[in-house]
């Protein structure tokens, strides 16, 4: 069963709102000027990474495609934009019908990016265009933040598994997109039941530290859980004594205990003296999950110890430090005229403080080395070089309007994989440094 199409209570049924008001007003000035139909070519970039950071992680593309598909003006959101006469009455019959028919390329999701990399390239008229940079922007930088500081985290563990567990430190429904950014990212599962039913995410938990509590002694509340989840099941050993409770633990549950959690203290030492009290007791199969305010640097830090899964959530939902990727939405072509044959001519701004762009619509390719690792991302307008047709990176998401390129998320987390491992080394590293592969831009003809 597809449960993303069944329609749950963390969607919502229009997206159409999830916008600035200034896109409805210079919509309303753009129909009054005439210039609202013109052809016009919208692009997503970032122009630079987060501080630190080697490679972008980009999330959120599904979302992004069910965001277009639902942002409809319906009753209720026409009859709230009169009664605040924030728009004419003209501007709202166009917005009653307003359906986007343009296409969308860009990034499949899962890949990598860089600075002034064209993510996501938004093409149609300037009025349908235009009303969906809030929403683009808003899913994308949240969940490649979200992903960005998984891939850290799901490199920095050398393979053992990761679990999401932030939701209880975000909004309830960023929580659920969280969940399946940081699948992207590399995450095994999840605590949220919200986003397993949502996604298909796989789903974990037993208990927290309220249960042993409840319970008269520590013993009672441990044979309580094996009694009703199994002895495969995680038992929490820190409420008193790490040590009491881990022998407790293996004589309610035997050496065939599944794992036991530590979610306090000194987490690389308690961890080695675990490993070693479970192997003397027999339990020589269970394995160790640690948890507490971890981020990418304390599982680096525990590579030696004997974990074998760890627990994240403060660190990963607010993107380690990072929330947001600082993507923009830009005009980067327009048509000369409202007239479909009309030639497209490049747009940008020009401004001080590091905010300029580059006109023009773009494409994207990645340039490997004769040993097939990734050395530059070469960005241009115009004619694609030969030799970079076959490592173009854009893909077609929405063609007429129409919903064209979905995909399991499993394929996503796949894609992601493979990308990163094509990247120099150095881009695992945890250090500070710069992009780990430079932006190249080949400027052709402006607007194409």
């Amino acid at each position: 069963m597809n449960t993303a199409d069944l329609g749950l209570p963390v969607d919502v049924p229009s997206t159409a709102l999830f916008t600035d008001q200034y896109e409805l007003t210079m919509l309303q000035a753009a129909l009054k000027a005439g210039t609202a139909e013109r052809r016009s070519v919208f692009e997503v970039f970032t122009r630079r990474l987060p501080d630190g950071r080697r490679y972008g992680v980009l999330a959120g593309t599904g979302r992004v495609l069910d965001a277009v598909e639902n942002f409809r003006f319906d009753a209720g959101v026409l009859g709230y934009l009169r009664e605040r006469d924030i728009v004419d009455e003209a501007t709202l019959q166009w917005l009653a019908g307003y359906r986007f028919s343009g296409d969308i390329w860009g990034y499949p999701e899962g890949e990598v990016y860089f600075p002034g990399s064209p993510i996501m390239r938004v093409e149609g008229s300037f009025a349908e265009c235009v009303l969906l940079e809030t929403v683009i922007l808003s899913i994308l930088n949240h969940d490649s933040a979200i992903a960005a500081a998984a891939s850290r985290m799901s490199s920095a563990a050398g393979g053992r598994p990761l679990i999401e567990m932030g939701a209880r430190r975000t909004h309830e429904l960023a929580a659920v997109a969280a969940s399946r950014a940081a699948y992207v990212g590399g995450f095994a599962s999840t605590s949220d039941l919200a986003a397993g039913f949502r996604y298909n995410i796989p789903t974990v938990g037993t208990s927290a530290h309220a249960f042993t509590l409840l319970h008269d002694n520590e013993r009672d509340a441990f044979q309580a859980q094996v009694d009703s989840l199994g002895r495969d099941t995680t038992l929490l050993v820190d409420t008193y004594d790490v040590a009491t409770a881990v022998r407790t633990a293996v004589e309610v549950a035997g050496p065939e205990l599944g794992a036991v959690r530590i979610d306090s203290g000194d987490l690389l030492l308690v961890a080695h003296r675990v490993r070693q009290q479970l192997d003397e007791l027999g339990a020589t199969n269970t394995r160790i999950i640690v948890t507490s305010d971890l981020d990418e640097y304390a599982i680096a830090s525990l590579a030696a110890a004997p974990v074998d899964a760890y627990g994240v959530g403060t660190q990963l939902v607010t993107g380690s430090g990072h929330p947001t990727c600082s993507m923009v939405y830009k005009l980067v072509a327009r048509a000369e005229s409202a007239d479909l044959k009309a030639p497209l001519v490049a747009v940008a701004k020009k401004a001080a403080g590091g905010k300029t762009s580059v006109g023009g619509r773009k494409w994207a390719a990645r340039r490997l080395d004769e040993d097939g690792v990734a050395e530059a991302e070469v960005v241009g307008t115009g004619a694609v070089p030969a030799e970079l047709v076959d490592r173009q990176l854009l893909v077609e998401l929405v063609k007429g309007g129409d919903v064209v390129a979905r995909e399991p998320l499993d394929v996503v987390r796949d894609r992601h994989t493979a990308a990163r491992a094509g990247l120099p080394l150095s881009a695992t590293q945890l250090s500070r440094g710069e992009p780990v592969i430079p932006t190249e831009y080949v400027l052709g003809r402006s607007g194409s």
